[in-house]
């Protein structure tokens, strides 16, 4: 698809390169080019090159001068730092969401769960993996507490990497927890959001560590 159909932004080009690099597309240890990237989503060079330096900052590839840029691998100790990391954030913004959230914030998580349920029912692990990370940061939003937002929002990218190849049972599991957190919002009772959302990542932490053997 040409460049002028598709129009990318940087920050899109940006997406599309990490939404790949999650879903397994690109491989740990692949080479990027900035030749193959432009044709595969339709773009110049220049806003690839631009999205290439903010994913090595993020720590989704890496670059080795002369050599070239390659997807990087999420080690298993970056892995363990992300879930301890989450297991602290997490529920101190479910928390306050209980009492800050608005009307709209619950009703769009709602649809969130509704739609992943839907997409876990169909066999759409993929869409799965995007909407679990919508919902999180939507969650992150309804705490009211901008840095706390904006670190679960980065966070929640590389969680998306870490669960990239999600277990279906756990899938499921995880979609009807999170209609607990949406019923624990509705309440406004803050000590039991906390607790499901803890429980809610302690469930999926433990899945990712049986699955790699951590």
């Amino acid at each position: 698809m040409s460049a002028s159909s598709r129009r990318m932004s940087p920050p899109q080009v940006c997406g599309a390169i990490r939404d790949d690099v999650i879903r397994g597309t690109f491989v740990p240890g692949q080479r990027l080019t900035e030749e193959s990237l432009a044709e595969r989503y339709g773009v110049s060079r220049i806003p690839v090159r631009e999205a290439l330096r903010t994913l090595e900052a993020e720590g989704f590839v890496l670059s080795q001068p002369y050599v070239g840029t390659f997807v990087a691998e999420l080690t298993d100790d970056e892995a363990a730092d992300l879930l301890e990391v989450r297991a602290f954030l997490e529920p101190l913004g479910a928390a306050r969401a209980a009492l800050r959230r608005t009307p709209e914030q619950l009703g769009r998580l709602k649809e969130l769960t509704s739609l992943g349920l839907e997409a876990v029912a169909d066999g759409r692990l993929d869409g799965v993996t995007r909407l679990n990370s919508r919902f999180h940061e939507v969650l992150a939003d309804a705490s009211g507490s901008a840095t706390l937002s904006h670190l679960i929002t980065q966070l929640s990218q590389k969680i998306a990497w870490v669960y990239a190849v999600e277990l279906p049972r756990r899938a499921h599991d995880s979609w009807h927890e999170h209609q607990q957190i949406c019923a624990a919002l509705e309440a406004g009772d803050p000590e039991r959001a906390r607790r499901v959302v803890a429980d809610h990542i302690a469930q999926a932490a433990s899945a990712y560590r049986r699955r790699s053997g951590l």
